[in-house]
């Protein structure tokens, strides 16, 4: 995996984050792939719907990434696994989860093209 580090991909994730601080539908989406599959406590989603839950504006107010890991999966596919902290936008408790998210390289472009989410509870 030359030349691609552990910032690398949280630099990655950060961007992804950032659009649901920012409630910006179209900044998510051009990091999803068109292939994207979300994996959530609640069910699956597509890019198209992950993107949804922004046009009503940010998701989330403030964020910590955290026990960042990285497994390169294959040539040009990496795992990205870490802790998130965050605060719900609108109020509500802190909240944290487990994420695990694939990007994979195409075209030498990175697209976040699997998530998943796990209540953390430790």
């Amino acid at each position: 995996m030359p030349d691609r580090t552990t910032d690398f991909f949280v630099a990655l994730e950060t961007r992804v984050w950032d659009a649901l601080v920012a409630g910006d539908p179209d900044a998510d989406r051009a990091l999803l792939s068109e292939d994207f599959v979300g994996l959530y406590p609640t069910g699956f989603a597509t890019r198209d719907e992950h993107a949804a839950e922004l046009a009503d504006g940010p998701t989330v107010t403030s964020y910590r990434i955290t026990q960042e890991r990285v497994v390169e999966v294959a040539p040009g596919s990496v795992l990205l696994c870490y802790r998130a902290d965050y605060e719900p936008a609108g109020g509500g408790e802190p909240e944290a989860m487990y994420v695990s998210s694939l990007w994979v390289e195409r075209d030498g472009r990175w697209w976040n093209t699997f998530s998943q989410d796990c209540t953390a509870t430790a």
